[in-house]
């Protein structure tokens, strides 16, 4: 069998965002609206990024070129359906309805960036590699066993498959018929590990065989090939269809976060090459060609985003800020009694150190 006849690349617009599939599933008016999120989305990588050389955030997990898997992922789902992402995830994470500011907030180190607000159906961001792949088996079982209609999702980089936590979930999601999907964002690189030292496969959409479930290859940089494709892996899905490993082939622009420099692992060739063809710049340039945006149109997209990100640092640097104690909080349903006179013990020393301030002032 040859990996790549079996599971060709599913694609509908090539690296120069010219038309070379079908996209009667997507309107021009839902291109809009992606190039849009696409846009404030890049923004907000790059003002992440810009935000932690000036010292104002932590370490951040760039995800610019895999914005258009992560927004055709979120934007196939149905309201009631579970996503489970990695800390690279926020961009699905923030279309599916997270404020803009979390991203930040979580970078700042704050508790508050976990508790989504209702009714967005996702986990908090799992940093731990792959685990959030068990998760969204858990959940989907879960749904069957209750005969709900909704399916689970989990978002991981290709460095998750070579975790076992990736393959238990998929056995078990086989065995169990859970309405699960599984999107691998192959970026090419786990950290500073190329694809093919990782694994000897030629695609990670075969691994599917293993399990016996259907395994698929789309262009990750296409929105468009994301979208219909999430589109039907869902349908069937739902309708009982079984799990399905679909591999969304991308390229990580960035860092691996910003306390990586990818220069010192990564040819200046392999960049450029990657750029060309990246989610953004594609789009930008389908959408310039079919006349459905015009430059001025998206120079105004482009302030818009500007204005909503500065907004976001806002938002994030306002907020208000969560008690040392609150380290306790959000673990246990019911705080055990040794930890519970651990944040008494933590709280009170807080409150002395509070008084000593003021009594030096």
């Amino acid at each position: 069998m040859d990996p790549l006849k079996a599971f060709p690349l599913i694609q509908v617009l090539d690296e120069d965002g010219r038309l070379i599939g079908d996209r009667s599933q997507v309107s021009d008016d839902q291109l809009r609206a992606f190039f849009r999120w696409l846009t404030i989305l890049r923004t907000l990588d790059q003002r992440a990024w810009n935000l932690q050389r000036q010292g104002r955030i932590g370490t951040y997990p760039p995800f610019s070129g895999q914005e258009a898997t992560q927004v055709g992922v979120a934007a196939a789902l149905s309201p009631d359906d579970w996503l489970c992402g990695s800390y690279r995830d926020w961009a699905a994470l923030v279309y599916r309805g997270v404020p803009l500011y979390f991203p930040l907030l979580n970078s700042m180190g704050h508790p508050a960036a976990g508790a989504f607000p209702d009714p967005v159906q996702a986990l908090p961001v799992q940093v731990v590699i792959a685990a959030q792949i068990l998760h969204a088996v858990g959940l989907a079982w879960a749904a069957k066993l209750q005969g709900e209609p909704r399916i689970a999702v989990a978002l991981f980089g290709d460095g998750a498959t070579s975790q076992g936590d990736f393959h238990e979930a998929l056995n078990l999601a086989s065995v169990m018929s859970a309405p699960a999907v599984f999107v691998c964002q192959n970026n090419q690189w786990a950290i500073s590990v190329p694809l093919h030292r990782q694994m000897h496969s030629q695609t990670i959409a075969q691994r599917a065989i293993a399990y016996n479930i259907e395994g698929l290859r789309v262009d990750g940089n296409d929105i468009i090939a994301v979208y219909q494709t999430m589109k039907e892996v869902v349908e069937r899905v739902r309708a009982g269809g079984g799990p399905v490993l679909v591999e969304a082939v991308t390229y990580r622009l960035g860092a691996h976060t910003t306390a990586d420099d990818p220069t010192r692992y990564r040819a200046r060739e392999e960049d450029e090459r990657f750029r060309h063809g990246e989610p953004l710049a594609r789009l930008r340039r389908y959408l310039l060609a079919s006349q459905i945006l015009s430059e001025d149109e998206m120079q105004a997209i482009e302030e818009e985003a500007k204005g909503l990100v500065e907004q976001a640092v806002t938002d994030a640097a306002s907020y208000p800020p969560s008690p040392p104690e609150s380290v306790f909080d959000h673990v246990y349903a019911s705080i055990p009694p040794q930890l519970l006179s651990q944040q008494e013990e933590l709280a009170r020393r807080v409150r002395e150190g509070r008084r000593g301030g003021q009594s030096h002032g």
